[in-house]
């Protein structure tokens, strides 16, 4: 059981860290495909990057030796999972599990990144 000290804390947003191979492509798949937009870069050359879209923000971190992992890297909730599965259909995203009706209440599908990162995607 956590102490009261952190107990009396509370927490704020939550951003992932996703590894990239190719920062500037990385960029392009999440500002095109998904509407992120870059709010803050670090580095020369750029080797990390804020990208936002409504709640939802990632960091990304040029790694040019990722290797994509077999588990899902970030949880996203939307407010219309089918329209914007529909989007990666219609954009060629690597679909890992199509869209499906969960047993914990949730409408979800998972895709893969350029970089082979596995997103999972969800609705209430």
């Amino acid at each position: 059981m956590a102490s009261s000290a952190v107990t009396a804390i509370e927490f704020g947003r939550a951003a992932p860290g996703i590894s990239v191979r190719d920062i500037q492509a990385a960029h392009d798949f999440y500002s095109r495909v998904l509407g992120f937009q870059k709010v803050f870069e670090n580095g020369n050359p750029v080797g990390f990057m804020v990208m936002k879209k409504d709640g939802a923000e990632i960091h990304l971190s040029q790694k040019p030796d990722h290797k994509a992992s077999t588990v899902n890297v970030m949880h996203m909730l939307v407010s219309d999972v089918a329209a914007l599965y529909a989007v990666c259909e219609a954009q060629g995203v690597r679909i890992i599990k199509g869209l499906a009706d969960k047993d914990y209440g949730q409408r979800t599908f998972v895709f893969a990144d350029p970089d082979g990162n596995r997103i999972d995607i969800g609705e209430r």
